[in-house]
């Protein structure tokens, strides 16, 4: 690789490393009997799958330049970064090399707002062009498109990747008129319901459009919402568009930071406790509210769990008899997870369960202890809450993200 192409791709990766929400899961092989290059039999992400594998994208800006000015981005058209700007077939060909190479397995593209949003759009769409019809690229795609193009574009976009995504940035469209004045909430929920409605006419038709769906990400601590606040938003982007998922960015200080902006970052674990709340909405049967109530003035608690948070508010309801309860109460039941729960229903059906057999069908007995009843197992006496708490709470950790 030549020393220019080297210095763009050492400015642009580094450009692109805020931008969390480029995970792949539940992407599909993109042509089943095709062995085009890149192709792969599971869903390839940025991140570590469900099965522990580490799996990895060439994740990129086109071009760090930018027109817009939001205050919480480094790429911001007044900052003073480093620029680099990649032509098409520039990433075409570091895709494909960096890919035989066995460096990645696929690609995640972003880009700033160059010229104007429509020919931005149509060079990143022009990338994954080439990529599938050129080169017969099958590995995964992820296209982070602009709400600003024109809908013709995103529609195009949606035919050559296998993930779409907008970022929402900020939860509330005063927040966002604040610190990103050429962005509005109109635009980008706009283009999340085109992007819902061309993937739903694609499933009834049984074509392929963007088959992994789209994703968003929203920035936390960049303003004062409360994580109430944040939750009520991913649930009604989670109904209203059929978000795969919504991905929680903590705000990091950038350098020569605008003026409106927190000097300090959050809590990473703010963040953590955010995506545990996310999954309790998802996959849990919470509502945004009892999640919400189990913290304080709108902000979930940062030294445990949303589950147990909720549980220990709401301890007139434990313990549960594993051999009786309902699946709804058993998953809010603290060190209980989807599939721990769904063994002890399918293994209660031939034999009442005893606190040995609940060992070997969960991970960790001890955080059950407090809210179950087995065959063999009462709690002996009435534990306090704060007693509880320090059982469950989890120590701190603060590491940096890159």
């Amino acid at each position: 690789m030549d020393e220019k192409l080297t210095t763009k791709l050492r400015i642009l990766s580094d450009a692109a490393k805020y931008d969390a929400s480029c995970a792949s899961s539940g992407a599909p092989k993109r042509a089943a009997g095709l062995d085009g290059i890149g192709s792969t039999s599971n869903g390839i992400c940025h991140a570590y799958t469900p099965d522990g594998r580490c799996v990895s994208l060439l994740k990129i800006l086109l071009t760090n330049y930018c027109l817009f000015d939001c205050a919480y981005c480094i790429n911001r058209r007044s900052s003073n970064v480093e620029r680099a700007r990649f032509t098409v077939d520039e990433v075409v060909s570091l895709t494909l090399n960096f890919y035989k190479r066995n460096y990645i397995e696929g690609l995640f593209l972003s880009s700033g707002i160059i010229r104007n949003p429509d020919h931005t759009m149509e060079q990143m769409v022009l990338v994954a062009k080439k990529l599938r019809r050129e080169h017969g690229f099958a590995g995964y795609i992820h296209l982070k498109t602009i709400p600003e193009a024109n809908p013709w574009l995103i529609e195009q976009a949606g035919l050559f990747a296998d993930r779409l995504s907008i970022n929402i940035e900020l939860p509330s469209p005063d927040s966002l008129a604040r610190f990103a004045p050429e962005k509005s909430t109109k635009s980008i929920t706009g283009a999340m319901g085109q992007m819902k409605e061309r993937i739903d006419e694609a499933k009834e038709d049984r074509r392929k459009f963007s088959p992994a769906g789209q994703s968003t990400q929203v920035i936390v601590g960049a303003d004062a919402t409360t994580d109430a606040t944040l939750l009520q938003t991913s649930a009604v982007l989670y109904k209203d568009y059929a978000l795969r998922r919504v991905y929680y960015s903590a705000f990091s200080p950038i350098p020569e930071p605008s003026a409106v902006l927190p000097l300090k970052a959050p809590p990473l674990q703010r963040e953590n406790r955010l995506y545990q709340a996310d999954w309790l909405l998802r996959f849990y049967g919470f509502s945004t509210d009892e999640v919400a109530s189990a913290g304080q003035d709108g902000m979930l608690a940062l030294d445990i769990d949303p589950k147990s948070a909720w549980a220990l508010q709401n301890r007139d309801r434990f313990p549960l008899d594993v051999n009786t309860a309902d699946r709804e109460m058993l998953l809010r039941v603290p060190g209980l997870g989807v599939r721990s729960v769904d063994r002890i229903i399918a293994a209660r059906r031939h034999a009442r369960l005893r606190l040995a057999d609940i060992g070997r069908l969960a991970r960790s007995v001890k955080r059950l202890l407090p809210f179950l009843v087995t065959a063999d197992y009462r709690p002996t006496k009435v534990a306090d809450r704060l007693e509880i708490r320090s059982t469950l709470a989890e120590a701190p950790v603060q590491a940096s993200l890159f």
